[in-house]
C-alpha cells in the first residue's frame, strides 16, 4: 500500500512539472513571509500541489470555489490543521513532501492553501 501511495505521489509530481510551466496571469497571494526568501505558493506548487489539487487519498482541494473542502478542517482550528501538516495525517507523511519546511513555514502554507481556495 506504501509502496503504491508512493508511486501516485511521483506520478502525480511528475505532472505537477508540466503543469507548472503554464503561464498565468492572475496575481499571487500577498502573505507574511516566515523566513527571508520563503515563499508559501512556491513550496505548495513544489511540494504540495500534486495531491492538493486534485484531492488525492482525500487531500482537501485548493483553488478557487473549494472552501467547502477546508470547512470541516476548520471547524478544529487553524492550530489542529497545521498540526496535521506537521505530524502527517491518514496517507501524507509528516511534513507532506516540504521535508525542509520548519513549522512555521508550514503554517504559511496552510494559510496560503486556505486563502487560495476561497
Amino acid at each position: 500500500m506504501l509502496h503504491k501511495t508512493m508511486k501516485m505521489i511521483l506520478v502525480m509530481m511528475t505532472s505537477l512539472f508540466a503543469f507548472a510551466s503554464i503561464a498565468d496571469d492572475t496575481q499571487p497571494l500577498q502573505l507574511a513571509q516566515t523566513s527571508e526568501g520563503f515563499d508559501a505558493e512556491q513550496k505548495y506548487m513544489a511540494s504540495c500541489f500534486a495531491c492538493h489539487s486534485t484531492g488525492a487519498a482525500g487531500a482537501p482541494k485548493v483553488g478557487p470555489g473549494n472552501a467547502g473542502e477546508w470547512e470541516p478542517r476548520l471547524e478544529k482550528g487553524m492550530d489542529a490543521v497545521v498540526a496535521n501538516a506537521i505530524n502527517g495525517m491518514n496517507t501524507m507523511p509528516p511534513k507532506g513532501l516540504c521535508f525542509d519546511c520548519n513549522d512555521a513555514d508550514l503554517r504559511a502554507i496552510v494559510e496560503y492553501m486556505i486563502a487560495a481556495s476561497e
